[in-house]
């Protein structure tokens, strides 16, 4: 009974990450006394929704050790409580949301895409060897944070790299698995950006994808991310608010 209300309370908020906690995939759900609100929370995000609950928004899980998450409300009445909150530790910022949409890519693109890298270059999946770079290197980290260890991510992640004389330079992964599909992350070292490295492991995700009957979902920090989106096939949809909350 209480998982159907939980349901309800996000229904219509088309967002993997709560599709992920609802799903009991990865992520918790953590309602109020009055199980009137709920908090998803996966990772660096948190989303809040149903009746606004200070209790609720200052609320955090022990599973959560960082300092740093990105919370997003509902409404505006969450939007305020969050502010009071926390006050200078909120920074508040627009996120970009990308349309989910099903059989919109071409394929025949894509696959030009990932053959379109120097040969210097080595585009390839993202496995146990890989998996260890991105813990090695800080700026991949977000590549594979959400999984305790390889065999966690084999199970449910998916990923794809390049590397050039075996440096790890640039991938594309699943933050996070939900049942039907992933949510993209990509990232560049920062010396090796606007080489199309992030366009190539997007376009290699993507196909690897769809093989396997998955939707590859994303979701835009900034307009780059929405520009890199749009030039593989996907649509904008709408901008939304969202907190930076340093010292959480």
């Amino acid at each position: 009974m209480l998982k159907e209300k939980i349901k309800e309370i996000f229904t219509n908020w088309d967002e993997t990450l709560i599709w992920s906690c609802l799903q009991g995939v990865m992520g918790e759900i953590h309602t109020n006394v009055s199980q009137d609100a709920a908090m998803a929370i996966l990772g660096d995000f948190a989303f809040f929704a149903g009746n606004p609950d200070e209790e609720l928004v200052r609320f955090k899980p022990k599973s959560c050790e960082q300092d740093f998450i990105i919370m997003v409300p509902q409404s505006e009445e969450w939007a305020h409580l969050i502010e009071n909150s926390y006050g200078n530790k909120a920074r508040k910022v627009t996120r970009y949301a990308i349309k989910k949409e099903k059989d919109i890519f071409d394929v025949s693109r894509l696959e030009q895409v990932t053959m379109s890298l120097p040969a210097e270059y080595e585009l390839k999946m993202l496995e146990a060897a890989e998996f260890e770079l991105c813990q090695k290197n800080a700026w991949a980290h977000d590549l594979i944070s959400q999984y305790k260890d390889y065999d966690a991510y084999n199970k449910l992640g998916l990923g794809v790299v390049v590397l050039k004389d075996g440096e790890l330079l640039a991938g594309a992964s699943s933050y996070s698995r939900y049942n039907e599909g992933i949510e993209i992350e990509i990232d560049t070292r920062e010396d090796q950006r606007r080489k199309g490295l992030a366009y190539a492991c997007g376009a290699k995700l993507i196909l690897e994808c769809m093989k396997r009957g998955l939707c590859p979902s994303w979701d835009a920090q900034n307009k780059w991310s929405v520009a890199l989106a749009e030039k593989l096939g996907y649509h904008f949809s709408h901008e939304y608010t969202a907190y930076e909350i340093f010292g959480y």
